[in-house]
């Protein structure tokens, strides 16, 4: 053996393993990103947990300010972007962890059509739903509020129904207005088939004067909305959640009587089946 082997075998033996230090700047870095991430969830959707992440198995969701749609409006107003609420709602329908949610409003209304898509996308929802007013479900609020399995409203909370309204530039013919009556139409037909009130009276309380200083319509205050027959009950948060978890029950023991059902049946044609053979 050469003495230029000796010496890599002698420094190879007083080689010391010494543990690689974590870099704490990069943990620092990590976990600013998170938090920046949690934040911007907080900015944009009013809340820190998706549904694909959240671990309840009621799930809120806030509709607040006016409801933007195809325009965005400016950055002094508050705002519910229906493009951040239909991919959340997708989501809790896609997750077996969510089993109820609950929608709370306080909002003045805002895109016609970007309040129907919420309210056909609610209405549409395979899993209990339960609504409440909180302050106010004015305009196209009314559509939404009523789209939920039942619905709520504060006592002090408020409901203003008016005409549809069009802003920016308008041509003045007749297949203008006949835009306007159809879109009128949709909005009246989803609140009488999804609430307890006709056509006829809603429509009513829509063109009703003497009541606006500036329009034409009707402001409902918590009992009136009730009495009306667009909200199902006067109450609180309590009394929304606790509606909320005896629909999640009701429907999780008819799951579990049609498994028993299904069960029993599958027990009894194999036995007719075994009998027929021993015959």
């Amino acid at each position: 053996m050469s003495e230029y082997d000796l010496d890599e075998e002698d420094k190879e033996q007083n080689k010391v393993n010494i543990p690689q230090r974590s870099n704490p700047k990069r943990k620092k870095q990590t976990s600013k990103k998170k938090s920046a991430g949690k934040l911007e969830t907080l900015k944009q959707l009013g809340q820190t947990k998706l549904p694909k992440n959240i671990d309840d198995d009621i799930h809120c969701i806030n509709i607040v300010g006016q409801i933007e749609g195809h325009k965005s409006l400016p950055p002094k107003n508050k705002t519910t972007k229906y493009e951040h609420l239909i991919p959340q709602l997708v989501a809790v329908e896609q997750n077996p962890k969510v089993k109820g949610v609950i929608i709370t409003l306080n909002t003045v209304g805002g895109d016609i059509e970007a309040g129907l898509a919420i309210s056909e996308m609610l209405s549409s929802l395979s899993k209990p739903t339960v609504s409440l007013v909180l302050g106010g479900g004015h305009s196209i609020g009314g559509p939404v509020a009523v789209a939920t399995d039942k619905s709520f409203i504060a006592e002090t909370a408020t409901m203003t129904i008016h005409p549809i309204r069009l802003t920016g530039k308008v041509i003045g013919v007749p297949q203008t207005y006949d835009y306007l009556d159809k879109m009128q139409d949709r909005v009246i037909n989803f609140v009488s088939e999804h609430s307890d009130i006709t056509d006829e009276d809603f429509r009513n309380l829509m063109f009703r004067t003497g009541e606006l200083v500036r329009d034409v319509g009707t402001v409902l205050i918590g009992e009136e909305a009730v009495n009306e027959g667009i909200i199902d009950e006067v109450g609180g948060l309590s009394k929304a959640i606790k509606s909320l978890k005896e629909k999640i029950d009701s429907e999780s023991n008819d799951k579990s009587d049609a498994e028993n059902t299904n069960k029993d049946d599958a027990t009894e044609a194999i036995e007719i089946v075994r009998q027929n053979k021993l015959m």
